[in-house]
């Protein structure tokens, strides 16, 4: 029969096993900013990302391409048509048998409905009509698809979260999971949840995309960034999706 002295000891010892494994509150980046900033972000007459959901909200409207057709004229108005799009890419696109973010659906709607070229990547209209349509989920959570055909894309993305890049040998993971909380200088360095995107940096003093937010991680590391569309860029965004799965979106968002 154990001691009270041997029961203490393993009480100790499973509490510490718990302490080392217990995954930290999730927080977004909203919740690392100072006040003033999620002040801006709250008010949309001071959030400047807003002046690209008015653009976006232009185009929703505007006819283009040879089909002469308009975003509005297939899904009516976003408000309740795109209700909750934005919370649930990437998403598997059966005719192309692969999965696509939100801003590639958006390009292959303008080429495949519209007749139109797709508009470039990090352009104005292209961010403008991805902010419009994201901000019709803003306080929806993240519900990632239930689909086994995306299994094999998350799990690659959850490798390359978790692999070293660069001539400085880091890996996604060793800031957004294991040093998350604490500081880089005098920014806080966040989880690194994709609730907001497009968001507004100030430091680009403009809108920008999550896949412009990889490659600047990836050039921070001193690694070569992803190309444009690559295969891995979509399979990270799906395994950050999933990882921010039941966290609210807030797009557009602000941040430092």
């Amino acid at each position: 029969m154990r001691s009270a002295g041997t029961w203490s000891l393993a009480l100790v010892c499973a509490a510490a096993a718990v302490a080392q494994t217990a995954s930290p509150p999730r927080r977004t980046g909203f919740d690392d900013m100072t006040p003033a900033l999620q002040a801006m972000q709250r008010d949309d007459t001071r959030n400047p990302a807003m002046l690209w959901v008015a653009e976006g909200e232009r185009l929703w409207d505007a006819p283009a391409g040879a089909a002469g057709r308009s975003c509005a004229q297939c899904h009516g108005p976003a408000p309740a048509s795109m209700r909750g799009v934005a919370a649930r890419y990437p998403a598997f696109d059966e005719l192309l048998a692969r999965p696509l973010t939100l801003a590639q659906r958006i390009a292959q709607c303008r080429q495949r409905h519209q007749r139109a070229e797709p508009l470039p990547a990090e352009g104005e209209a292209a961010l403008g009509l991805l902010a419009y349509v994201a901000r019709q989920s803003r306080g929806l959570p993240i519900a990632p698809p239930d689909d086994a055909r995306l299994k094999p894309w998350a799990d690659r993305g959850q490798r390359l979260f978790a692999q070293r890049i660069g001539q400085l040998d880091l890996a996604c993971a060793h800031c957004h999971d294991q040093r998350a909380g604490l500081r880089l200088g005098a920014t806080p360095i966040p989880q690194g949840h994709p609730t907001g995107y497009p968001l507004y940096r100030l430091e680009w003093q403009g809108l920008g995309s999550l896949p412009r937010r990889i490659r600047n991680c990836m050039t921070g590391v001193r690694a070569e960034p992803y190309p444009a569309d690559a295969d891995e860029a979509v399979a990270l965004e799906l395994h950050l999706m999933t990882r921010a799965a039941g966290l609210g979106i807030d797009a557009p968002a602000v941040r430092p």
